[in-house]
């Protein structure tokens, strides 16, 4: 029997109530605590949870807070202000009192299942929320909502079954994020000492004998103009971010009335050298950069000399001198004299070559693991939606509506 027939005669003729949240649980207040508070409270290893809006939390003593407002049942927390959400705790817990929780005393009602019901229904009261300038929600919001009763052998296989949806996914997930973790600092290794040579071993050139250095610029935002039905590539650290270190397409263009003197060259680095130190990609295309990046294009008689994707793997170990190599101000940069006096290692094509290969297919293992791992994680989350929309999608009656 397959998993949606499970579903089908799981939920075949199964009685429902619909009562109000307010009826069936129990609402509980928060403590009267300020986020600065929370910060001084705050002990890692301390027994107590203490919750605020989003993922701000604490762990405190259980004599830093009242003990009336501490709450000890398995208990559904309405994050009420801000991103509206509901989260599930069953350890000992309190939290900031613009915000409430539900448990159950009832036995014929299982807080989790009613969690999970909630959770489907997040929307609406974040819809609810967005009305107000600040997103929040009110208590009668959550009090008068209502929720499908079905018997508790079904709330509890409802439980089991998104429980172990939502297990399968963190463990998933740990797997794949240690497995992409193992395989960078592989790589990382290897190119390490792929690219490691010492003196004698290879002719050895500094940065500005070999590159031609340029800084970017930003072309007049003040001039539309200059942006309007553009076909310029301009690079910003939002696209090393956003499509990696081998670039062709950028996420916004400039146009030529905005360009000052020549673009820089396609097959030429681009590398960050104020605030973040080091990043770098390799443009394909002619372009423009905007001035955090340093552009580094390789002169004519290196041309002949050099596999440019050698240049670009080496300026791995590069952004690594260079980031030790700053100056100690209000905004960091790199020390351009400093720079330029690099040395730059110039091995036989040949090796060039080999270095590149072994380099690509590490860099393509690495890429794939890190492209499949959102891309499992989303269907999972698919998977998981389909359903628990399956096993909570009970019919209203004429008069519950």
């Amino acid at each position: 029997m397959n998993d949606v027939s499970f579903i089908e005669k799981l939920l075949d003729g199964v009685e429902v109530e619909w009562k109000a949240l307010g009826e069936v649980l129990i609402r509980t207040k928060g403590t009267n605590i300020t986020a600065g508070q929370m910060k001084e409270l705050h002990k890692d290893g301390a027994p107590l949870k203490v919750f605020a809006g989003g993922k701000t939390i604490a762990f405190v003593d259980f004599e830093d807070i009242p003990a009336k407002n501490i709450n000890r049942e398995p208990s559904i927390i309405v994050k009420s202000r801000g991103f509206i959400e509901f989260e599930y705790y069953e350890g000992p817990f309190s939290h900031k009192n613009e915000m409430w929780s539900y448990y159950s005393k009832d036995d014929g009602i299982n807080t989790k299942y009613v969690y999970y019901f909630l959770k489907l229904n997040e929307p609406h009261f974040q819809n609810l929320g967005g009305r107000m300038q600040m997103p929040q929600i009110s208590i009668p919001d959550t009090d008068k909502f209502k929720i499908p009763i079905p018997p508790l052998s079904i709330q509890t296989e409802i439980v089991r079954i998104l429980d172990t949806f939502t297990t399968h996914t963190a463990e998933l997930t740990a797997e794949l994020t240690a497995e992409l973790t193992a395989r960078k600092k592989q790589y990382n290794y290897y190119r390490d000492q792929l690219l490691t040579f010492e003196e004698g071993q290879v002719e050895w050139k500094t940065l500005s004998e070999v590159f031609t250095l340029k800084n970017g610029y930003t072309p007049s935002k003040n001039k539309p103009e200059y942006w309007t039905d553009g076909d310029i590539p301009w690079f910003r650290m939002e696209d090393l971010r956003t499509n990696g270190n081998i670039l062709s397409d950028a996420i916004q263009n400039a146009h030529k009335n905005g360009i000052k003197g020549k673009l820089f060259p396609a097959n030429s680095i681009i590398m960050s050298t104020t605030a973040t130190i080091g990043e770098h990609a390799l443009v394909t295309v002619d372009y423009l950069s905007n001035q955090r990046f340093t552009n580094f294009t390789v002169k004519s008689d290196f041309c002949e000399s050099l596999d440019i994707k050698f240049v670009f793997y080496y300026f791995f170990i590069l952004a690594e001198k260079a980031k030790q190599s700053i100056n100690t101000s209000s905004f960091p940069s790199v020390q351009m004299s400093e720079l330029k006096r690099m040395g730059f290692p110039i091995p036989s094509l040949a090796e060039q070559s080999r270095i590149v290969t072994i380099l690509d297919k590490f860099d393509a293992l690495t890429h794939s693991i890190s492209e499949g791992l959102p891309r499992e994680i989303k269907l999972r989350q698919q998977q998981y939606e389909y359903y628990r929309d399956l096993l909570l999608s009970f019919p209203k009656s004429e008069t519950t509506v």
